[in-house]
């Protein structure tokens, strides 16, 4: 509802896509209660991920302002 079509093509399009680059900021859309995550090395979950760069800035935070708060960005979760 918050995506507009290009960016709902663009997140189709990072689905397919075979990993997150390191530092890359996403969301594991199955896991919002962790807020913002960032790709490291490892392997990220890409079939259920939002990445920050698939969607304008604008759309990100509104995004963001729709989960609850958290303090900072989390490394991906299998890195705990």
């Amino acid at each position: 509802m918050l995506l507009s079509d290009d960016e709902v093509a663009a997140v189709a399009t990072a689905e397919t896509a075979a990993h997150l680059t390191d530092g890359d900021e996403y969301l594991d859309m199955e896991h919002l209660d962790q807020g913002m995550q960032r790709a490291d090395r490892k392997k990220s979950p890409m079939g259920r991920v939002l990445p920050k760069k698939s969607v304008h800035e604008d759309t990100w935070k509104k995004i963001l302002k729709q989960l609850p708060a958290h303090s900072g960005v989390k490394a991906h979760a299998g890195d705990r």
